[in-house]
């Protein structure tokens, strides 16, 4: 049960956590409380608390407006001057084509310049009738995805100073690496029996007939090409990043100071055959990459395709984590809202991504509530330790969903862990502190909550190794190695030392103790 806290400390307890407050966090209370009367003096306040991870992060999606044109400029990439989309001349133009100008026109025309930043991102984006914010925010992709990929590492310099910025740790990524060869070695091979349905929709393969079909993606030479060539492609960029930014030289940039790791994300509005062959890269990817660190599914959940193959892919997924039980999977569901699609779409996404996706984590998790039996899928989520990604701004900006009609505190009042994360800053113009901000004024939360979301991100987190922390999901006990000690010493024993050096996930979490410390003890 929730144990009341003290009326002088004006804190309440996560449900995970029922150890006393230390003098320390008290004091870090009362300014947080008297901060808390001003969104702004918040916000100063937040920026400098330890966050541990961003856990739920899109690369291409992080990046400002401003970044992508100065790199659609330097691809001498052009711009549609109706639709605001980036496209690459051929080699036969000397210039545009009428009806376009060059994106580096646009350091000279303020008015290009703002209508491009509107245009990549949710910036001054009113809702009409015509058009809504899911539909905006979703169509900034198409234009500026035509730049090209050698700017990554750039990209990743441009996430991890932010995050070093605001006193992060860990960004679990969320990237596409090069697919081409398997999708079109899927389409080569073809589905089991297509249905004779007006909508073309397939029929479910059996786990012998996808057994079959992944000894023949993996026995072509293209599918291993293509195997070599996403690695290739994540390393190199992790390099650059890390040349760019002098990471292991006397002048390393605070970026450096930010592990990063990837999820390789999976495009599902699309067939199975497709969808079938990316997936077993990635799981292929992430079995053998150890900066690759699990698998998603992304593009909206509301797509036809997306819609009408949800339960498939679902399958597909309970399949090869049969064959790759050790790959993480982490799944975009219920990224849903009344009226977006029919009732009976917002009922099983996130039990299935469970259930059948074996998914450890959920990406929004947003129609909880009108999934069947919801206060059943709730105990399920909390007895398995199933942690929510949650995602308030681009909820609010894509779904329209806020305050009251968030699930946030339906998540908590049922102890399924929860953490804060970004989705993506860049076209939603915010970040990590902006989601801090607004989880502490919209639910009333207080400094422990979000002390307990940041170690809670850690403790889902994707690295490697056992937590530092005893039991899942309880923040007051460390492992033996680590308790004959204040948590998140400067200087652990040896005992502990060896025990973080067996654990990445135990080091960064021991890290955010002691930043924790630092960043309390500074406090007046």
């Amino acid at each position: 049960m929730r144990r009341l806290c003290p009326a002088a400390i004006l804190l309440c307890l996560t449900p995970f956590v029922s150890a006393q407050v230390t003098p320390q966090e008290a004091r870090a209370t009362q300014a947080f409380n008297a901060a808390k009367s001003s969104p702004l003096q918040l916000h100063a306040f937040l920026a400098n608390m330890p966050k541990g991870a961003d856990l739920h992060m899109h690369l291409s999606g992080a990046i400002y407006a401003e970044t992508f044109i100065a790199n659609a400029a330097a691809d001498h990439l052009c711009v549609n001057s109706v639709t605001l989309s980036l496209f690459k001349p051929t080699p036969q133009q000397l210039a545009c084509e009428e009806g376009s100008v060059a994106a580096a026109s646009a350091f000279k025309d303020q008015h290009l310049y703002d209508a491009l930043i509107d245009a990549f991102s949710m910036r001054s984006f009113v809702p009409t009738p015509a058009i809504s914010g899911h539909d905006q925010f979703f169509a900034t992709f198409a234009r500026f995805g035509p730049i090209d990929k050698s700017h990554v590492p750039e990209w990743l310099d441009e996430v991890a100073s932010r995050s070093a910025a605001q006193n992060g740790q860990y960004l679990e990524i969320m990237q596409t690496p090069t697919f081409g060869a398997a999708a079109r070695l899927g389409y080569q091979l073809g589905w089991p029996e297509v249905s004779s349905s007006p909508s073309g929709q397939h029929r479910d393969a059996t786990p012998d007939e996808l057994a079959h079909l992944r000894d023949q993606l993996l026995a072509a030479p293209e599918f291993r090409t293509n195997l070599t060539e996403a690695r290739a492609e994540l390393d190199d960029a992790l390099t650059g990043f890390k040349l760019r930014d002098h990471c292991g030289q006397p002048n390393a940039t605070p970026a450096c100071s930010i592990q990063i790791r990837f999820l390789a994300q999976v495009l599902r509005a699309f067939p199975p055959q497709q969808v079938f062959a990316q997936t077993l890269l990635y799981f292929e990817l992430a079995s053998q990459d150890p900066n690759v660190v699990g698998i998603n599914f992304v593009q909206p959940e509301d797509a036809y395709m997306a819609m009408s193959e949800y339960h498939r892919q679902m399958l597909m997924l309970d399949y090869l984590h049969s064959a790759y039980p050790k790959v993480h999977i982490s799944l975009h569901a219920g990224e849903l809202a009344p009226g977006l699609v029919p009732p009976d779409g917002l009922a099983f996404h996130i039990r299935e991504a469970v259930d059948l996706g074996h998914a450890e984590r959920i990406g929004h998790g947003v129609d909880v509530m009108y999934e069947r039996d919801p206060k059943a899928l709730l105990k399920e989520l909390a007895d398995r330790h199933v942690m929510v990604e949650i995602n308030l701004t681009s909820n609010d900006g894509i779904l329209g969903i806020t305050g009251k009609n968030h699930p946030l505190p339906a998540y908590r009042a049922a102890h399924v862990p929860v953490a804060l994360s970004t989705d993506d800053e860049g076209v939603s113009r915010g970040n990590i502190t902006q989601e801090y901000t607004r989880a502490a004024l919209d639910f009333n939360l207080s400094y422990i909550d979000l002390k307990n979301m940041a170690r809670t991100g850690l403790e889902h987190s994707f690295l490697t190794g056992p937590s530092l922390w005893l039991s899942a999901d309880n923040f007051t006990r460390p492992v033996p190695a680590c308790a004959t000690q204040p948590t998140g010493a400067k200087t652990p024993t040896p005992k502990c030392t060896a025990y973080l050096k067996s654990s990445d996930k135990a080091t960064q979490q021991w890290e955010l103790e002691h930043r924790f410390k630092s960043f309390e003890a500074q406090l007046p």
